[in-house]
């Protein structure tokens, strides 16, 4: 069991930054991958980013590639998304997960049916 809850959320205008993060509950954490997603107003939600359980690996959608970067600190609990050059599309509702898995290699098809889920935290870009 996990829990997790998400932080760093806010207003900024475009080009900014924002750094969130997701801190876990639990002994376990460095057995979970963990992953970021997204839901705007009216869309389904998005896959981000995910990182492996030891942070050597991760994956990018195609949009974010280069703007934004995973990262995790195992002795912390916490999972970290630095998003650099923020677009208004980027606003949305960000959430973490979390999947029990010590796969090298984990992306969105990792978190498929994943049970475990923080609350989210608001990004909102403006122009």
């Amino acid at each position: 069991q996990v829990q997790l809850v998400e932080s760093g959320g806010g207003l900024v205008q475009a080009g900014g930054s924002l750094r969130l993060s997701c801190a876990a509950s639990g002994r376990t954490f460095s057995i979970y991958a963990m992953a970021w997603f997204r839901q705007a107003p009216g869309k389904e939600r998005e896959f981000v980013a995910a990182v492996s359980w030891s942070g050597g690996s991760t994956y990018y959608v195609d949009s974010v590639k280069g703007r934004f970067t995973i990262s995790r600190d195992n002795a912390k609990n916490t999972v970290y998304l630095q998003m650099n050059s923020l677009k208004p599309e980027d606003t949305a509702v960000y959430y973490c997960s979390a999947e029990p898995t010590q796969s090298a290699f984990v992306g969105y098809w990792t978190f498929r049916g994943s049970h475990y889920w923080g609350q989210g935290t608001q990004v909102t870009v403006s122009s």
